[in-house]
C-alpha cells in the first residue's frame, strides 16, 4: 500500500513539473533564431536579431551594398535605389576590385618578369591610367549558398574569371573568385578566395573600396586611428614614386590619433603600408566620431590601406548644391584623379547597359539621410598590395607582391565592426 502511494505521488509530481515546464518550452520554441537569411529576387539579406543589423548583398555583383545597424547605414552610398545600383554599381557598397586594385602607371602590367599589354579597344580598361580592374560592375557572380546557423548568417558567391574572353585577353591568368560575406556578432566579414587555374604563378593585386560615413556631424569632426607605419609619396596622377615617409610625418603627429579637422582642405588619396599588426597578424583603421565609430580590420595577407576622401563642400555652397566637393556622382564607375601629363581630358567610359530584371522590387533598407557632399565620407581601402604593385615590383621598388602557385589558392578576409549605432 505504501509503495503504491509513493508511486502515485511520484507520478503526480512528474505531471505537475511537466505542466509547469510546458509554457517555458513553448516560449522557447517561439523565440526567433538569432541569425536569418532572406532571398528576394537577386538580393540576399543577412540579419542578426541580437544586434539589429542587416547586410544586403546584390548577388550578381557580390556587393554588400548595405550594412544597417539600428536603422543607420554604416556604408555611405550614392545611389537612390537598388535599380540604380543594379544598372551601374560604380563604387557603392563594398566593391571588389580585381584583377588589380586602384591604378597602374601604364597600359600594361608585369608578372613573372613578362609584360602584358592591355587592348584599349575592348573598352574594359581605362586609358591612359588603368583603374580599379574590370570586374566591379559585372553581374556574372553566381550564388553558391545562402544560409543561417547558430553562429552566423552568410552568403557565398563565385565568379569564374576564366570564362570571360575579354577578361582573359586583358589578364591571361585563368582563375576563379569565391566570396563569402558573413554577418556574425554584429561584424561584417568579407572573405575572398582566389584559385589559380593557370599553369603560371598568379600575381595578386586585388582590393576593396568601401565608403563610410559616421551618422553624426561631418568629416571635419572625425578622427582616425590609422594602423600603418609608412606613407608612400605619389605623383600628381596618384601613383607611388617609390619614395616613402613615416605616417606620423604625413599626418603631422601620432598616426593612432589623427583629427581630420587638421585636414579641412585636404583631398586624400594616399597609400600606406607596414601595417601595425596584432597577435593574429591583423591590422586595423578606426574612424571615430563623437559617439560612433567604424573599425576596418584586415587579415595578414592584406598589405596596404589606402585612404581616400574628397574635400568637404561647405553646406549651402554652389559645389554642395551641384553635388561636387564630395564623392563622384551617383553610379560613378571610378573616382576622379589627375590624368597623366599631356593626356588631356580622360575618355568617357561607355554607358552601362541596363540590366534586365523582372524580380520583386527591393527598397533600400536605410536610404541615405544626408548626401556625401554634405556630410563627407571616408574610404578605407584594404588592398593586397600598394597602388601599381605589379609594376612597382618589376621596377624593384616594391617587395611585397604576392603570387599564387599553379593549382593553389589565396584566401583572406576583411572585417567591418561598427560601434555606438
Amino acid at each position: 500500500m505504501l509503495k503504491r502511494l509513493k508511486w502515485k505521488m511520484a507520478v503526480t509530481s512528474m505531471i505537475i513539473a511537466g505542466a509547469v515546464a510546458l509554457p517555458g518550452m513553448a516560449n522557447a520554441a517561439k523565440a526567433p533564431a538569432r541569425y536569418s537569411v532572406k532571398t528576394i529576387g537577386d538580393i540576399v539579406q543577412l540579419h542578426d536579431n541580437k544586434t539589429d543589423s542587416t547586410v544586403s548583398v546584390l548577388i550578381g555583383t557580390s556587393n554588400a551594398y548595405e550594412f544597417v545597424v539600428h536603422g543607420k547605414n554604416v556604408i555611405s552610398m550614392n545611389i537612390p535605389s537598388t535599380t540604380a545600383l543594379r544598372n551601374n554599381p560604380g563604387l557603392n557598397g563594398i566593391p571588389f576590385l580585381a584583377p588589380f586594385a586602384n591604378r597602374l602607371d601604364e597600359m600594361a602590367f608585369y608578372a613573372n618578369g613578362k609584360k602584358y599589354s592591355f587592348d584599349p579597344g575592348l573598352g574594359n580598361v581605362r586609358a591612359p591610367i588603368p583603374q580599379q580592374g574590370f570586374v566591379n560592375s559585372t553581374h556574372d557572380w553566381k550564388l553558391v549558398k545562402a544560409k543561417a546557423d547558430a553562429n552566423s548568417a552568410y552568403v557565398v558567391n563565385k565568379l569564374d574569371f576564366y570564362r570571360n574572353p575579354d577578361w582573359m585577353k586583358q589578364f591571361p591568368f585563368a582563375q576563379t573568385y569565391t566570396m563569402t560575406i558573413r554577418l556574425k556578432d554584429g561584424t561584417l566579414e568579407v572573405n575572398a578566395r582566389i584559385d589559380n587555374l593557370s599553369s603560371q604563378p598568379l600575381p595578386v593585386s586585388i582590393g576593396y573600396h568601401p565608403y563610410f560615413a559616421v551618422p553624426e556631424t561631418d568629416r571635419n569632426h572625425w578622427s582616425l586611428d590609422f594602423g600603418a607605419q609608412t606613407h608612400w609619396l605619389e605623383t600628381d596622377a596618384h601613383l607611388p614614386t617609390g619614395e616613402k615617409e613615416s605616417s606620423d610625418t604625413f599626418f603631422g603627429g601620432d598616426h593612432h590619433n589623427v583629427p581630420l579637422s587638421r585636414f579641412t582642405d585636404k583631398r586624400f588619396d594616399e597609400v600606406f603600408s607596414d601595417l601595425d599588426r596584432d597577435a593574429q597578424g591583423r591590422a586595423s583603421v578606426i574612424i571615430k566620431g563623437d559617439t560612433t565609430s567604424i573599425k576596418v580590420t584586415a587579415g595578414p595577407k592584406i598589405k596596404t590601406f589606402l585612404l581616400y576622401s574628397e574635400i568637404l563642400a561647405p553646406p549651402g555652397s554652389a559645389a554642395a548644391a551641384a553635388g561636387r566637393g564630395g564623392a563622384p556622382g551617383a553610379g560613378a564607375g571610378a573616382r576622379g584623379g589627375a590624368p597623366a601629363a599631356g593626356a588631356g581630358t580622360p575618355p568617357v567610359r561607355p554607358q552601362a547597359t541596363p540590366v534586365p530584371y523582372d524580380g520583386p522590387v527591393v527598397p533600400l533598407t536605410a536610404p541615405n539621410d544626408m548626401p556625401r557632399n554634405t556630410r563627407g565620407f571616408i574610404a578605407i581601402e584594404p588592398m593586397a598590395g600598394i597602388t601599381d604593385s605589379m609594376n612597382m615590383a618589376q621596377k624593384g621598388q616594391y617587395n611585397e607582391l604576392q603570387y599564387v602557385a599553379p593549382g593553389d589558392s589565396w584566401n583572406e578576409s576583411i572585417w567591418i565592426t561598427p560601434s555606438g549605432y
